[in-house]
């Protein structure tokens, strides 16, 4: 092989996996989806790391609202009406938010589904708020994640998780 081609080609590689790299993204896109008593519940959130960092009162104030996510706020879609801790949520594509807080958290739905974090957050807006149990676990989970149960769907990062049961 022509040592010329072989440095192009090695030049051609390296800059590929420079771009490769660059292109990933540190809060990458996620979905959570399921099907809770007939209703198609789907959660799309971009999922940000503990890296080292203390996230619950520190990166994330508790008693604030926060987009509970990365980058655009995270959306809750259901296809049918459905009870969260017991209040009605009318099918449709909802901005979930939340107030984190040491043993109670605030989970917020709001109408305006698509906007960039909770910079333009309107309360007004909201169709639903429900106060649901946060707790400390003993396992460190260190991507946000989301999770659509048998009854529920709960959010789960660093060593905190809470939970809304829906009917």
């Amino acid at each position: 092989m022509n040592l010329k081609r072989f440095g192009f080609l090695t030049l051609l590689l390296a800059m590929m996996s420079i771009v490769a790299i660059a292109q990933e993204k540190a809060s990458p896109a996620k979905t959570a989806e399921g099907t809770i008593k007939g209703s198609k519940i789907t959660i799309n959130y971009s999922s940000p790391a503990v890296k080292g960092r203390v996230i619950w009162g520190d990166l994330v104030p508790l008693g604030q609202v926060w987009r509970a996510g990365a980058d655009d706020a995270t959306t809750f879609e259901t296809s049918k009406d459905i009870k969260i801790q017991g209040k009605t949520l009318p099918a449709g594509k909802y901005s979930f938010f939340l107030i984190p807080g040491e043993t109670s958290s605030t989970f917020i739905f709001n109408k305006e589904a698509k906007q960039w974090g909770a910079y333009k957050y309107d309360q007004s807006k909201d169709a639903l708020r429900v106060e649901v149990p946060s707790i400390q676990t003993s396992t460190l989970e260190e991507r946000l994640v989301y999770e659509v149960k048998a009854d529920s769907f709960e959010i789960r990062w660093e060593y905190g998780k809470a939970s809304a049961k829906i009917e």
